[in-house]
């Protein structure tokens, strides 16, 4: 077995631990290109405390639970999101068309809310079940009520009860959107 040095996270440079026999900048590169590799899903992420409301792009989203239906997202402590999740104590996760993949670089910084409009970003939405904002341009969506959340270091896991789900009319047949139809590689 390889010999791991002890570099721990510094997010100006590469994240380790790395082989002590090899150039940490080079295994950096390399285990971020098998990382992305990993089929993921590019989606919105709706969040909402009190009036306030935002919806983000994230590609860290999966269930973790046949029974009760959990459904697990992953968003960084830094981001509003996670604020409004951590206080509002909901989110819905929105499935995006492949062919709109544009609309998600408007959602990597905090969404401009209009509540007189209805819109987060320029973008029409409506409350879900949870309270949480679902994008009239969802394919798909899952609504959800938090239960559990887990510190993980950047980030915190948020696991949800599915409270409601649904398609947009013709939704279930669209291609939806993945991390791999972009350029992007990080989502959340």
């Amino acid at each position: 077995m390889q010999g791991y040095g002890s570099v721990v996270s510094n997010r100006a440079g590469p994240v380790g631990p790395f082989p002590d026999d090899l150039d940490a900048a080079e295994y950096d590169r390399l285990r971020r290109r098998v990382l992305w590799k990993l089929p993921t899903g590019l989606y919105l992420l709706g969040s909402r405390a009190g009036q306030r409301r935002n919806l983000m792009t994230l590609n860290w989203a999966m269930q973790v639970s046949v029974d009760p239906k959990y459904l697990a997202v992953s968003v960084e402590h830094s981001a509003v999101t996670h604020g409004l999740i951590a206080e509002g104590g909901c989110f819905s996760v929105a499935l995006v068309a492949r062919e709109d993949r544009e609309v998600v670089r408007r959602f990597v910084k905090p969404a401009e809310h209009d509540a007189e409009a209805h819109t987060l970003g320029g973008v029409g939405y409506r409350d879900g079940l949870s309270g949480a904002p679902i994008p009239e341009l969802a394919v798909g969506y899952l609504d959800c009520g938090l239960r559990h959340s887990l510190d993980l270091g950047s980030h915190s896991m948020f696991v949800g009860e599915v409270l409601d789900a649904g398609f947009a009319d013709g939704g279930e047949t669209v291609p939806v959107l993945r991390t791999e139809d972009t350029r992007m590689n990080y989502g959340g």
